[in-house]
Order: structure tokens, then sequence, then C-alpha cells
């Protein structure tokens, strides 16, 4: 298999959450594979996780946009749009209930 990556991705074992609809919507992940361009989600049932979202590590309290690049039956493959914010930031007070 041809690796396809421009940078080396690690092996992580995180707990996530994809929130979109500004918050609204949230949903349980996990974070399995990590670059400094994307990454690797597992989820129960992607059907209904729309092409963008922020993608929140709760170890660390990131928020990062992201952009579904692939998904398969149980996983979702995504790419960082942007740089991370912090969930304790004053411009994202509308997810501190995801803390």
């Amino acid at each position: 298999m041809d690796e396809r990556r421009s940078t080396q991705r690690r092996r992580v074992l995180k707990a996530g959450k994809i929130v979109f609809a500004d918050g609204v919507r949230v949903l349980d992940c996990t974070i399995r594979d990590m670059s400094e361009h994307g990454a690797r989600l597992l989820i129960a049932n992607p059907v209904g996780v729309p092409d963008n979202f922020l993608l929140l590590e709760k170890s660390t309290g990131l928020l990062h946009p992201v952009s579904v690049i692939w998904h398969k039956k149980d996983s979702i493959g995504v790419k960082f749009e942007g740089p991370a914010t912090s969930i304790h930031d004053e411009a994202n007070k509308r997810f501190s209930r995801l803390r």
C-alpha cells in the first residue's frame, strides 16, 4: 500500500467530540491517529456528520476546524483547516458546556 501522507502520523488514543451547528450538535468519537495535517476518528456511525466541523480534543481542550477527506463504516479521515483554538478562550465561550 502506498503512503500518501506528506507527514508521518502517530497513533493516539484520545477522547474527542465532533462539534457542529455552532455547538448545538455534538457526537462522541475516538481520535486514533494524528499528524500535523489531520486525524483519523472512530465513530459509531458517520451518517449525518457534516463535511466541516470542529474536532474537540477532550484531554487538551483544543478545538480544530476540520473537513472530512474520507469516511468508512466506522471511521472518518479529517484534514485540519486552520489553527486550533482553546475551548477556554473567550471567543469559544459558547462551547464551555463541552469541557
